[in-house]
């Protein structure tokens, strides 16, 4: 059998060969291969000068641009790890705190498409041997040695970074451009952040086997008609998403009986796809077979569901099976390990996953050992609750904790609760998450306030803009002086809160004194 080369070598090989060959589509304008490469090589020149030899990982602000993508390059080129930095909290703790959890001493944002100017103090010479010559070969590196680090959703505020070493993304790229047909002139949509791991298929599959990729910019990632344009523009092949994502689409198309007739292959993921908007796939993507990936950050893709016309109408699309060479378990209420049908947490072993968070004693309650199928395997805790069926066909019925999924992203309501309640004003507050017809689903709060005090959601928006990602900051923060609803034994009672804060209603549990933050 004939090894195949990695991702940045393949891309290599690939730019090489066909250097006109279109890489990516980026505000309307396509860079080709050798541009690409040429970006990376530049940017590998300035890797190995400002941190020579070093082990310590580069820091890479994720700002979706082909520059960003050419950086990217250019750590796999040079063979140093690199952690995707996602967009900075205002006042910048996030970014500033996973830089310290990594040990990275170099943040590097890409110099873009004019040739970078001379280092000061550097002779002529220097500055000559700066510029990137004949392209050189990706330096070596080993499987297991380390390359993307991605993160968490990290709804306390400090995610955790997911080390992903070259052969787990290796054997995904492998495993998702055979199953998908990306090939050479395969146009494939990115629509996720770069900061997501959806974008090792369809940004980093597609560059490893000579496709081409077209980034939605994010400024306009939730125009419904530019989304519509962008895919019918380009004649995209294979598009992944989350859920959001279609539904825009179809609102687009909606009255005018417009089809996206090249789309081959529809994937969506990362949360549950209402029945409504799945039944409208099939009209809107005519030619194309639908699925449902399931997967988390520390496992990339696990399962997968080719939807057949089988699933149920009122209940969630099945995740489907387990992928070529991933083993899982479901584990019951009593630890042991269900064999049959029933409800419990999923664990997952994958080829593609990660070894351990960076930070090992974070390990400790997410990895178990299973002795499954004679072999102990290190398992995932993937913290979703699943139910198989007599059948076999395993469905997702929701967390095991507090967490919850918006716009794609996990966020803990436990955690956002307790920020909420470290406002020195905030007496009692609840997270409850609500059913949202475009984002899936939504974080509203009730907060109760001191006595006297004058604390106002404009305020209270900013305190958890400072400690909380976006996505886990609550869209709608309600603040009242009464005692939210307990239950006997003394807890938070969510049943009543969670009706007030549904769509349907628009009263509080109790007497607001503030309006809505919006």
């Amino acid at each position: 059998m004939v090894q195949q080369q990695s991702l940045v070598g393949s891309f290599v090989s690939h730019a090489t060969e066909h250097p006109g060959d279109p890489a990516l589509v980026w505000r309307g304008e396509e860079t080709t291969y050798r541009e690409l490469h040429l970006l990376a090589e530049r940017e590998r020149v300035r890797i190995a000068r400002l941190a020579p030899g070093g082990d310590e990982p580069i820091g890479i602000p994720a700002a979706k641009s082909p520059a960003t993508i050419a950086l990217v390059l250019a750590c796999l080129l040079e063979g140093r790890r690199f952690l995707l930095l996602p967009a900075p909290t205002p006042d910048g703790r996030t970014s500033d705190a996973l830089v310290e959890q990594a040990g990275i001493l170099h943040v590097l944002s890409p110099e873009g498409p004019q040739a970078p100017g001379p280092v000061p103090g550097t002779s002529e010479r220097q500055r000559a041997s700066d510029r990137p010559g004949e392209p050189k070969a990706p330096r070596r590196t080993e499987p297991a040695d380390v390359s993307f680090m991605f993160t968490t959703s990290g709804s306390t505020g400090r995610p955790k970074i997911v080390p992903l070493s070259t052969g787990a993304v290796d054997r995904f790229t492998t495993w998702a451009g055979e199953r998908f047909g990306i090939r050479r002139g395969t146009t494939v949509l990115n629509y996720a952040p770069l900061t997501f791991d959806l974008c090792l298929l369809d940004i980093w599959t597609t560059l490893r086997f000579g496709g081409r990729v077209v980034l939605v910019d994010p400024a306009l990632a939730t125009h419904p008609g530019h989304l519509l344009d962008l895919v019918s523009r380009h004649a995209v092949r294979l598009v992944q998403a989350v859920p959001m994502f279609y539904r825009l689409l179809l609102d687009a198309a909606a009255g005018s009986g417009r089809r996206l007739d090249t789309v081959e292959h529809v994937v969506f993921t990362g949360d549950s796809m209402p029945a409504h908007c799945l039944a409208g796939l099939p009209h809107l993507f005519p030619g194309a077979r639908l699925y449902n990936v399931y997967g988390c950050t520390e496992t990339n893709d696990s399962f997968l569901h080719e939807v057949d016309g089988t699933e149920p109408a009122d209940g969630p699309v099945p995740i489907g099976r387990p992928l070529p060479g991933v083993h899982a378990v479901i584990v019951g209420a009593d630890g042991g390990v269900l064999t049959g049908p029933g409800t419990g947490e999923l664990h997952v072993a994958t080829p593609f996953q990660t070894d351990g968070y960076l930070d090992r004693e974070q390990d400790a309650d997410r990895f178990a050992p299973h002795h499954h199928e004679g072999r102990t395997r290190r398992y995932f805790r993937s913290g979703d609750l699943v139910r198989r069926d007599r059948d076999g066909r395993i469905t997702l019925e929701g967390r095991n904790d507090h967490q919850v999924k918006v716009r794609g992203v996990r966020v803990n309501t436990h955690e956002v609760e307790q920020v909420l309640l470290g406002h020195p004003d905030v007496v009692e507050a609840a997270v409850v998450a609500v059913p949202d017809p475009v984002a899936g689903r939504l974080l509203r709060s009730v907060v109760r306030r001191a006595p006297d005090s004058r604390l106002n959601s404009l305020a209270l928006r900013r305190h958890c803009a400072r400690r909380l990602p976006l996505t886990a900051v609550p869209s709608t923060l309600l603040i009242v002086d009464d005692p939210l609803p307990r239950t006997s034994t003394g807890k938070i009672d969510r049943t009543p809160i969670q009706h007030a804060c549904s769509p349907e209603h628009t009263e509080s549990p109790s007497q607001p004194t503030e309006g809505t933050a919006t």
